[in-house]
């Protein structure tokens, strides 16, 4: 079983899943743009900027909880550029230190509401470092509003060259990249809602129906209709 609700870190989302024996694998996880701090029985997890979909394993009898940062949010929080975690699960304990990072897993393992824990230690982490460049966020509402890359690079000041640099650090890959990502997550959002697939690929953002259905088999490996 699947749920989510708003994390108390702004534009953060907790997550939890629970497998049990004899229940259908999951549905593979698709790239958004986002960066999850991940705890499963005793790890604490990193799981980096996806370019393609990422395969979830059985774990039966597991409980999983996340939290789903904000595009270009995580790396402020984590201190680690996007781009070294991209396509990876990292172990936190790589990233903070294994002493610091085994105290945070014991600590969420030990409470009485795991999820609450593992949010309390978001929320810290989120409060321990500068916030977010709002900038960052000016780009992702740009992209994902469809506006060029040459156009979101010319509103920011940045120029093409500095918003690719930025964008690597931030999201772990270019803005190209990024928009792609997130007109795959706008297209996914109206199939599932019922628009007819002709229709999602012009509101999206494609060419038409022919360059959705071929830009949604590169990034995840399957069939818009089978995702939906």
């Amino acid at each position: 079983m699947y749920e989510e609700r708003a994390a108390r870190v702004p534009g953060a989302v907790v997550w939890t899943r629970t497998v049990t024996a004899g229940t259908a694998p999951a549905a593979p996880v698709l790239p958004d743009g986002c960066m999850d701090l991940i705890w499963c029985e005793g790890r604490l997890l990193v799981a980096g900027p996806d370019t393609r979909a990422h395969a979830t394993g059985p774990g039966d009898g597991r409980r999983y909880a996340g939290i789903r940062f904000a595009p270009g949010a995580a790396p402020a929080y984590l201190g680690v550029p996007a781009h070294e975690l991209r396509d990876r699960r990292t172990e936190l304990s790589d990233l903070l230190g294994g002493a610091a990072a085994r105290r945070l897993a014991e600590r969420v393992d030990r409470a009485a509401d795991p999820v609450a824990a593992l949010e309390a230690v978001a929320v810290r982490l989120a409060r321990s470092c500068e916030p977010p460049d709002p900038l960052l966020t000016h780009v992702v509402r740009a992209l994902d509003a469809g506006r060029s890359v040459t156009e979101t690079a010319a509103e920011t000041g940045l120029g093409t060259r500095r918003l690719h640099r930025r964008s690597l650090a931030a999201f772990g890959y270019g803005p190209k990249t990024l928009a792609r990502v997130l007109r795959l997550q706008r297209a996914l959002a109206l199939a599932r809602a019922g628009v007819p697939f002709a229709e999602t690929a012009a509101r999206a953002g494609y060419t038409d129906q022919a360059h959705l259905s071929r830009d949604v088999r590169e990034l995840t490996g399957e069939t818009l209709r089978r995702l939906v």
